[in-house]
């Protein structure tokens, strides 16, 4: 299955793309906090990114949702920073501190190429949120070096519909978050306004785009999107508003990867509601309400898929 994004670049439109997002960054409204810095000129907004891309690490990854990994892994390139402030963030050191060296197009395209030459079955952007400009920049160049494996979209959930838009045609497989139901939760433990709202409008765009998750004959993903949702103690996350919510307003075929694996880091232990490892029983609970919304498409119920 030939990407999407191939077509684009012959028709002259992932240029205008590219031509649109980088205005964006003048005033930066690449993300729904609507920083208004200017980018181009080096001012940092929440992102503490400025025109160009900070990356942390690249290449096979094989530790992701079996659809993504195939038989040469999941090509990961990890973004720095984030436009979410996660007090329990496992990778704080990628996402808060900015671990990582900034990149040109020129240089990204080289990064998408290499993964692409390792044999990993996707590019999957991690925390794309707030260089989609940049994204775009590198992918352009890239294609006409020949780059042919699908775009993965892996994002807090935190994303601009306009933004989104931009990427419509270019992402193959949407992976975003659904961190919290409620806006206080949000609020306070990743420092945003208008979680649910902006997530479920976000979701219900990736889903428009690119549809329920298509796999071919191997078991690995061509298109369409993935849910995960990290469980938290105590029921903080609000499964079950979230599994209601992708059942009734996204589909009952959505691929969705309930996550076991919060463990207390960074500023987790300041709160004392999230001082604690996940028990067994609250990751338990949160399948049965996934099931119970008629949700049955789950990462944890496939095997790990192994090509022979």
């Amino acid at each position: 299955m030939t990407p999407s994004y191939i077509d684009l670049k012959r028709s002259g439109e992932l240029k205008r793309r590219v031509d649109k997002a980088i205005v964006m960054l003048a005033t930066c409204v690449v993300c729904p906090r609507n920083c208004r810095v200017n980018r181009l000129e080096g001012e940092l907004g929440t992102c503490c990114t400025g025109r160009q891309a900070v990356i942390s690490s690249y290449g096979p990854h094989f530790g992701e949702e079996p659809p993504l990994v195939g038989k040469g892994g999941s090509g990961t390139i990890f973004f720095s920073h984030c436009n979410m402030k996660c007090v329990y963030c496992q990778n704080y050191s990628i996402s808060q501190t900015g671990q990582g060296e900034e990149v040109s197009a020129e240089q990204l395209s080289n990064l998408m190429l290499h993964i692409q030459a390792k044999g990993c079955t996707n590019i999957n952007l991690v925390s794309p949120s707030h260089v989609v400009p940049q994204i775009l920049e590198g992918l352009s160049i890239a294609i006409d070096k020949g780059l042919t494996v699908p775009l993965v979209y892996n994002s807090g959930g935190y994303d601009s519909i306009e933004t989104l838009r931009l990427l419509d045609g270019v992402v193959d497989i949407y992976m975003p978050d659904i961190k919290y139901a409620d806006e206080n939760t949000a609020k306070q433990l990743s420092d945003v306004d208008n979680y649910p709202q902006i997530n479920q409008q976000a979701i219900k765009e990736m889903h428009r785009q690119v549809g329920d998750l298509t796999v071919n004959y191997e078991g690995v993903a061509q298109r369409g999107l993935l849910i995960r949702h990290l469980v938290l103690p105590g029921g903080l996350a609000g499964t079950r508003d979230i599994v209601k919510f992708v059942s009734q307003q996204i589909s009952t075929n959505t691929y969705l990867n309930i996550m076991d694996q919060y463990r207390p880091e960074y500023k987790a232990y300041d709160n004392p509601l999230l001082a604690r490892p996940l028990q067994r029983q609250e990751f338990l609970d949160a399948v049965e309400l996934a099931q119970n919304y008629g949700l049955k498409r789950m990462a944890h119920l496939e095997p790990r898929f192994r090509i022979m």
